[in-house]
C-alpha cells in the first residue's frame, strides 16, 4: 500500500464509493458464487479500516476485482469524479469494466433491501446531473464544430 493510496482512501467520498462498490459486489457474490468459500475481504482498504465493521465477505475472484476497485478509485484523476461510463478517460482494463458492470446490472436493483436505499436515490439523482452534463458539452462541441466549420469557408 502507498502512501498516496492511504491519502487518497481518508477522503469521505471515496471511502463512501469504495464502501458501495464492496457492498454492491458482496450482494451479486452472494447471489451468483453461492457455491464458493466467501470470507471477509482483505484488502488495503480494509486494513485501513475503510469497511468499519461491515467488511463484505467475498469469493476470491470477487475479491480480486474489488481490490482493483480500491485501486483505480482511489487514484482517479478526476475532481468532481464523474460516473465512468461518462468520464473521457477510461482508468479500467475491458474485462474489469465489464466485470463492473455485470455486477453493478445485477446488484443494482437489490441494492435497497440491503440497506443501499439512499446511496441509490442518491446515485439516480447523480445519473441524470451527468447525462444532462455531458448533453451540454456534445451541444458546445457540436456548436463550436460548426462555427469552426463556418470559420473555414
Amino acid at each position: 500500500m502507498t502512501g498516496r493510496f492511504a491519502e487518497r482512501m481518508r477522503d469521505k467520498k471515496v471511502r463512501a464509493d469504495t464502501r458501495i462498490v464492496a457492498g454492491l459486489a458482496a450482494i451479486y457474490c452472494a447471489a451468483k458464487h453461492k457455491d464458493r468459500e466467501r470470507l471477509p475481504l482483505e484488502s488495503d482498504a480494509s486494513r485501513l479500516g475503510v469497511y468499519g465493521r461491515r467488511v463484505p465477505k467475498l469469493c476470491e475472484e470477487c475479491a480480486a476485482h474489488i481490490r482493483y476497485a480500491e485501486k483505480r478509485r482511489a487514484y482517479c484523476p478526476r475532481d468532481p469524479k464523474p460516473f465512468c461510463a461518462h468520464c473521457d478517460t477510461h482508468c479500467y482494463k475491458r474485462d474489469e469494466s465489464e466485470w463492473q458492470r455485470q455486477m453493478m446490472t445485477y446488484a443494482g436493483p437489490r441494492s435497497m433491501w440491503h440497506g443501499y436505499a439512499i446511496p441509490g436515490i442518491k446515485h439516480a439523482l447523480e445519473a441524470r446531473k451527468w447525462k444532462r452534463e455531458m448533453a451540454r458539452r456534445a451541444d458546445r462541441e457540436a456548436r463550436s464544430a460548426g462555427n469552426t466549420n463556418d470559420a473555414a469557408r
